[in-house]
């Protein structure tokens, strides 16, 4: 942030990115540059989502979606789908980078199961039930098993592991394929 945004807002918040992509914003757009993309990136993940809600209500130009140094995989998944996800589901977002530590190619394999969770990229959907006390079968295994049999197909189909007589029928029954 410029020297000014951050001494009036006291910190990187949400309204202060804002105003300084918007800021810079307009320097391009002086000079008649308006290939843009803004992108306003945190690593924490409520002032990324309020700053990327906020920048949608006021910029007309695309919103490149991130959670900044999220961290490595595990809870850097977590912040990106929580962040990423939201705002998508919301409607806003034209672009994303799922920034994790270490090697990249995770990263994008995040990105397109953010895309595929909520419906945006097509292929395979897994369902699977916790275990539990009913559980009569080892549902982690077959879910394993199944998951990698079918990790390249590009059907749209919904596929259900179920391991009791309460999930199998319930559960399991908006599935394409189910194994219960």
């Amino acid at each position: 942030l410029e020297k000014n945004i951050l001494a009036k807002y006291g910190s990187p918040t949400p309204r202060a990115m804002v105003e300084s992509g918007l800021y810079h914003i307009s320097l391009l757009e002086k000079f008649d540059f308006d290939d843009i993309v803004l992108s306003l990136k945190s690593s924490n993940v409520a002032t990324m989502y309020n700053a990327y809600v906020l920048a949608a209500e006021k910029c007309r130009y695309p919103l490149h979606l991130g959670v900044t140094e999220a961290g490595r995989r595990g809870m850097g998944n977590v912040k990106s789908d929580i962040g990423i996800g939201s705002l998508l589901l919301d409607g806003i977002g034209d672009t994303l980078r799922v920034s994790l530590s270490g090697d990249p190619e995770p990263e994008v394999q995040a990105g397109i199961n953010i895309l595929r969770a909520i419906g945006l990229r097509g292929g395979v959907q897994f369902v699977s039930c916790p275990t539990c006390g009913r559980t009569r079968v080892d549902v982690p295994q077959i879910a394993r098993a199944v998951e990698k049999a079918f990790c390249d197909c590009q059907k749209d189909v919904t596929i259900a592991v179920m391991g009791c007589v309460v999930n199998g029928p319930g559960e399991a029954r908006g599935a394409d394929i189910a194994l219960c």
